[in-house]
């Protein structure tokens, strides 16, 4: 059990008997003889060896890795639920948020529209001789012209953004 262990512990490191002995201070014929089952390290070689193969000396011993990897694998896996979980509520979340977005400025441009219908274009019985008078009219004029070109492209972006983030059932 022993010898197997340590011979595919190094076989999975990558490392050759002779480069596991240096690193055990050991000849290359002493790691041998442990792997044959031959002889058997004590247990401060058993310690320095789990050191240099990165490895428990429990598993040196005779712990199954299966069963480890499985229990990791268990943890790993409940991790990952709960971060999807998390991701789900944040999406869940960010589209709520964007719906009510959409319906805030289609809201917005309405309302706006409303006002601008009332107001009927009061600027332009403004006496413009007054700078001050000048400024506001041609302000509010270059606002409805602007608002009045992109509000059909807003109006529709908004309402194509209610639809596609609607909650779906």
């Amino acid at each position: 059990m022993l010898n197997e262990n340590i011979r595919a512990i190094r076989k999975a490191k990558g490392l050759s008997q002779e480069e596991l002995a240096i690193k055990l201070n050991v000849v290359r014929q002493t790691v041998s003889k442990w792997e044959q089952g031959l002889s058997v390290p004590d247990s401060d070689m058993l310690i320095s060896m789990s050191e240099a193969l990165e490895t428990p000396v429990s598993t040196l011993l005779g712990e199954t890795i299966i069963e480890a990897q499985a229990d990791d694998l268990k943890a790993i896996s409940e991790k990952l639920e709960i971060i999807n979980l998390q991701l789900a509520r944040r999406k869940a979340t960010r589209r709520k948020i964007l719906h009510w977005f959409f319906i805030g400025v289609c809201a917005a441009v309405v309302a706006t529209i409303i006002i601008l219908l009332l107001l009927d274009s009061p600027y332009l019985d403004w006496n413009y001789s007054n700078p001050e008078t000048a400024v506001v009219g041609v302000a509010f004029h270059a606002f409805e012209w602007i608002f009045v070109r992109l509000m059909p492209i807003l109006l529709a972006g908004a309402i194509i953004g209610i639809i596609l983030t609607r909650k779906k059932s």
